[in-house]
């Protein structure tokens, strides 16, 4: 498992920059990245939209695919990576939204969450998860996928300073 200060350091050897939306995870992946000493050169914001309208008004995301697939879905994953990583102008975006329960939301399960990672150059990639346990299990779960998320962006190559 890779942890935060590794893909910090990775970054910032890349001299690639990070930010972060989040629903699910409400700021625990931001704040594992900004818990590394030096993270600043690399993380330049994050965003909890944590209410369905708020993904919508504050981030950006298409209000017709937030009526037509909900805001648990791999569109709305991929919609929040691509524009918080505009909106903080940062080379990559990370994005987390799913079910940590206790209660299912319509059809999505508890422990569905869908992260999608996005860069210029490889487009956007959403993963998704199913994770057990309880509502903190998944939500630790999900950062720390959404840590290898971006590790697995890295390793793939991402060009040294797109932005």
């Amino acid at each position: 498992m890779t942890t935060a200060a590794q893909v910090v350091a990775d970054c910032r050897d890349k001299g690639l920059t990070l930010a972060c939306a989040e629903s699910v995870t409400g700021g625990l992946v931001s704040a594992e990245f900004t818990s590394v000493p030096g993270a600043s050169t690399v993380i330049r914001g994050g965003m909890v939209t944590y209410a369905t309208g708020s993904k919508s008004s504050v981030l950006g995301v298409d209000g017709d695919t937030l009526d037509r697939v909900g805001p648990v879905s791999p569109q709305v994953a991929a919609q929040m990576a691509q524009l918080v990583a505009e909106r903080f102008d940062a080379d990559i975006g990370i994005a987390t939204t799913g079910v940590a329960g206790p209660e299912t939301v319509g059809e999505h399960p508890v422990g569905e969450v869908f992260i999608a990672v996005h860069d210029s150059d490889t487009g956007t990639v959403v993963h998704r998860y199913e994770f057990t346990g309880t509502r903190a299990d998944i939500r630790v779960a999900a950062v720390a996928a959404a840590v290898d998320a971006v590790a697995t962006l890295l390793q793939m190559g991402v060009s040294d300073s797109l932005g």
